[in-house]
């Protein structure tokens, strides 16, 4: 029996209302009520927002690709005007424009000219957006067929773009793809997680798949009597140093390559961030790295754990859509609640569980825990 025969068959006394509501006629008939016309607008409305979403990020994207957004840096233009070079006729690119306008990016003003607005000025602000932005072609075209993806058929873009989550070994060129792509995506969710956690007193930092360092970078610079282990995979080393060199911190920074599913992690830190690494894995790679981290750390050591996480019994309208189907991409990890890491780090043998309330759960949340 398919999945609505089970539904049908489960039933029970909260399933009523849905019932009614899908019934041919009914949403008629309610329309004709006072309560029921707004309820019904209301529903309409929000479905049709989910309908449009995937055109909606893609005006964004053509936005970004043509370089729209920064070309009315310089002030307010007409279409044609913005036409030049990128092949596209005055006509279809007032459409554009008036789509940007339409979802508050620009603002259409009465001569006709169109100009940036603070939330489109915010597109380029934000570190490493524009290139989450394009980087997003490929998960698109995952998502093209999502029941493909949910059965697991065929190969992704996303499992392509990131090769080393499948245990494969990365070349240098591959590498350095990701680890900008990682480190222009990063800062937002350093700055956040430092503002949710305090390190005062810690004096050594592992810093485990830290890629070039973003997060030691952040860490080191709030701490200046804090050191740093920066552990990744050797092709990451080079690109490291050097970006630890140029923020004038390689000299507090040790770094180590290697893969945390086959090797032992550095001992002599006393506290190990995982900054968007978990999600990245199956449940058995995440027991193993965990069960790595605490063998690594003294008694009283701390374990940080930043990514995006589920809203669990609660569901965020941003990690249990964006995050859960690109991990799904992925094809190793997904995305977990604050309470189901807190679970694998308590089997792992780690306690004082915290979970600090997170001010943008759509850059990450974090957990912390300590080793008994």
């Amino acid at each position: 029996m398919g999945a609505v025969g089970e539904v049908r068959r489960r039933g029970g006394p909260l399933t009523w209302l849905p019932r009614l509501v899908a019934r041919p006629g009914f949403l008629d008939w309610a329309g004709r009520l006072p309560f029921g016309r707004a309820l019904a607008r209301r529903d309409g409305a929000e479905i049709f927002g989910v309908l449009q979403g995937f055109v909606s990020a893609q005006v964004l994207s053509a936005l970004v690709e043509l370089d729209l957004l920064r070309a009315l840096l310089d002030g307010p233009a007409e279409a044609w005007e913005l036409c030049r070079g990128t092949g596209i006729e005055a006509q279809r690119m007032e459409a554009l424009l008036q789509a940007g306008a339409a979802l508050g990016f620009l603002v259409r003003r009465r001569s006709g000219r169109f100009a940036l607005t603070r939330k489109g000025a915010a597109v380029l602000a934000v570190p490493g957006l524009e290139d989450m932005i394009r980087h997003n072609r490929g998960f698109y075209d995952d998502m093209a067929s999502p029941v493909d993806l949910l059965r697991g058929a065929g190969e992704t873009e996303m499992a392509r773009f990131w090769p080393y989550v499948m245990g494969d070994k990365v070349p240098a060129d591959q590498a350095g793809r990701y680890s900008d792509l990682m480190a222009r995506s990063q800062v937002l969710v350093a700055q956040d997680t430092l503002r949710m956690v305090r390190l005062s007193g810690v004096r050594r930092l592992l810093d485990v798949g830290g890629g070039t360092g973003v997060f030691l970078t952040h860490a080191l610079r709030r701490y200046p009597g804090m050191e740093g282990v920066l552990f990744d995979l050797p092709g990451v080393m080079p690109l490291a140093a050097r970006a630890l060199e140029a923020a004038g911190l390689g000299g507090r920074v040790t770094l180590r390559g290697g893969s945390f599913r086959e090797e032992a992690l550095p001992r002599g830190a006393d506290a190990v961030s995982l900054v968007r690494v978990l999600y990245d894995h199956d449940d058995d790679t995440v027991r193993a790295l965990l069960a790595r981290v605490h063998a690594a750390l003294p008694g009283g050591g701390r374990l940080i754990v930043s990514e995006p996480m589920s809203g669990g019994r609660r569901p965020d309208s941003v990690t249990d859509v964006y995050f859960a189907f690109y991990t799904m991409a992925m094809r190793t990890g997904r995305v977990r609640s604050a309470e189901e890491i807190g679970a694998l780090c308590r089997e792992a043998g780690f306690s004082e569980i915290r979970i600090p309330r997170a001010p943008r759960p759509y850059i990450t949340g974090v957990m912390t825990a300590r080793k008994g």
